[in-house]
């Protein structure tokens, strides 16, 4: 059973906080603080370590630890009572209500909401309103979806990532093959396919930490036939992109209110 941290629970005023929890580390953008980035101390490049693994809290003391933490030690800590916005890998419904529950014990938010990575990550590099064709490659896994209008319209993951390099001499071969499946799986199955078409006509969006890796990029492009760009920061972009989220949803109940 998880208690709520001992610092700064006062009201600060609404607040608006976005969240990330990757395989590789925690990401949080939040109203008034900016962006925040901490690595998972101690955790090994391989699969099936760290605190979240493929999606899923595996060691639920240590991030509640680290959240904890980041939220308290701060010179300005998060408030409780934010709108939370928090990412969600595809495939991950059935590990939500643990998410939800570590979440609510840490933040003690007024809201809180899940979005698709992809979508969010679209979102924080700007990209959201065009149809469009994204990838995440994180630690421990590859996202591939098409969005129109910022809605999802077809989605699908794969369990592999950066971290999965088996020691051979092309550690990246098991991701640009995932990401040139994902690519002709979900352009095949998608339902809008004008939007499809304009998504690939527009090119790949890669994000995340794989977006990071230029030869990793170009690998892709060749494999998937399809030109490849790469926002600014492409690794925070799920973070900043859940954190506007958050603030969008700030606003509209201050609206109604």
């Amino acid at each position: 059973m998880f208690t709520h941290p001992s610092g700064d629970a006062a009201p600060h005023g609404p607040s608006a906080v976005g969240l990330d929890l990757g395989g590789a580390g925690t990401r949080i953008w939040a109203s008034g603080h900016g962006l925040l980035q901490v690595s998972y101390p101690g955790t090994p490049r391989t699969p099936g370590h760290g605190p979240v693994v493929r999606g899923r809290i595996t060691d639920a003391e240590a991030m509640w630890a680290l959240l904890s933490g980041l939220r308290t030690a701060r010179r300005r800590p998060l408030p409780g009572g934010a709108v939370i916005v928090a990412c969600r890998p595809v495939g991950s419904d059935p590990q939500l209500e643990a998410v939800r529950g570590l979440l609510t014990a840490v933040f003690e938010p007024a809201r809180l909401l899940f979005i698709d990575t992809v979508r969010a990550a679209a979102i924080g590099a700007g990209a959201a309103s065009a149809p469009l064709l994204i990838a995440d490659i994180g630690a421990h896994l590859t996202e591939v979806a098409v969005l129109a209008d910022g809605v999802t319209v077809a989605a699908r993951r794969r369990d592999v990532g950066l971290h999965d390099d088996t020691g051979g001499p092309d550690p990246d071969a098991a991701v640009v093959t995932a990401v040139a499946e994902l690519v002709r799986h979900v352009c095949r199955t998608a339902s809008d396919r004008e939007a499809v078409a304009a998504a690939v006509r527009g090119g790949l969006l890669l994000v995340g930490g794989g977006a990071a890796r230029p030869r990793l990029a170009a690998r892709i492009a060749g494999a998937t036939g399809t030109p490849v760009r790469r926002p600014a920061a492409p690794h925070l972009a799920a973070a900043r992109g859940a954190g506007l989220a958050a603030l969008a949803a700030l606003r509209r109940s201050a609206v109604r209110s």
